[in-house]
């Protein structure tokens, strides 16, 4: 309870309960408070990866990102621009990566279509960055989503 309870106050706190939570042994309970985190609001779930990120904690950053895969689309776009909209340009991008791998061309699409000018450079980039088959598979499925002319 109390760990959850962490996740209601200034997100800048949690890089040094992290901290003493390894210190102290409770390693497995910074996982549990990591999951939890995925399923706050897109806003905090940004704010809380930030945090983690400008803390140097880019590993927890990157497991907290993997984990709120499962949002809906829209909830992962303002995860993208709360993160983007706080200068973390990086944690996008693997947030983006992410989801190109793990959830549909198609999804994509429809990602992009939530807010077109912030994502879809943004998932384009990511998409190249994997590889030219993910590329070409999000192009074309931007194109039959009508996101992205011919």
């Amino acid at each position: 309870m109390l760990l959850c309870e962490a996740l209601g106050g200034p997100p800048g706190r949690l890089p040094a309960l992290a901290a003493e939570l390894h210190r102290a042994g409770f390693g497995a309970d910074w996982g549990t408070l990591l999951w939890e985190a995925a399923s706050l609001p897109p806003a905090r779930l940004a704010a809380v990866a930030g945090a983690l990120a400008d803390a140097g904690r880019a590993d927890d950053c990157e497991q907290l990102l993997r984990q709120g895969l499962a949002r809906p689309v829209e909830e992962l776009a303002g995860a993208v621009a709360g993160l983007v909209a706080d200068g973390h340009d990086r944690e996008a991008h693997a947030l983006l990566t992410a989801f190109l791998r793990v959830r549909t061309p198609e999804e994509a699409a429809r990602l992009a279509a939530v807010d077109p000018a912030l994502l879809m450079p943004r998932l384009g980039a990511a998409a190249r960055g994997l590889s030219p088959a993910d590329d070409r598979a999000l192009r074309h499925a931007l194109r039959v989503a009508g996101v992205l002319g011919p």
